[in-house]
């Protein structure tokens, strides 16, 4: 079965440490949408700014094309994208052109000051999290493709926590709401 799976969650959160970790364990390619973004949006960021709707909505769509194109990734694909907003995870299902499955990483805000405190080198300041903690839409109930999991383990448990519960349920049945706190 083909897999197009988003670890979703704010910036911190471990989206980029838990997806590779889940793109290994099910042998597809990983994508870190912080990739995807345009050179302005990056700048901008960088730049302590946060980013706009309109910023976004390409960005996202570049998201949904990646989890849509079985050419390049014919087994499936993983994507780190912090999908804040259920507008945004919804323009992520329309272009990702059939089923995606969402792993929502759910952080407390001290433990990603304290991450981000810590990490070097990337162009997203900690200053900006608690614009991202402003934008979090926690996904609803009804969204049967979400899988939630607190992020109260290691990586390579969170990860597979995940795994398990996906291939249990199939990305094409939805993951449904979990929580693993």
């Amino acid at each position: 079965m083909r897999r197009a799976i988003v670890v979703m969650g704010v910036s911190g959160s471990g989206k980029s440490s838990v997806g590779a970790a889940l793109a290994a364990s099910l042998a597809i390619p990983f994508v870190d949408a912080d990739s995807l973004h345009a050179p302005e949006s990056i700048a901008r960021m960088a730049a302590g700014l946060p980013l706009t709707d309109d910023d976004r909505w390409p960005w996202l769509s570049r998201v949904g094309t990646h989890l849509a194109d079985t050419v390049t990734y014919p087994r499936g694909i993983v994507i780190a994208c912090s999908s804040l907003k259920r507008a945004y995870r919804d323009r992520i299902r329309a272009g990702a052109g059939r089923t995606v499955a969402f792993v929502f990483l759910d952080i407390e805000p001290e433990t990603v000051h304290t991450r981000l405190a810590m990490r070097k080198d990337h162009f997203m300041p900690a200053s900006l999290i608690e614009s991202q903690f402003a934008t979090l839409e926690n996904p609803s109930a009804d969204e049967k493709d979400v899988l939630r999991l607190a992020v109260t383990r290691g990586v390579e448990e969170i990860a597979g926590l995940a795994w398990i519960a996906l291939c249990k349920r199939g990305t094409d049945e939805g993951t449904g709401q979990e929580t693993s706190r």
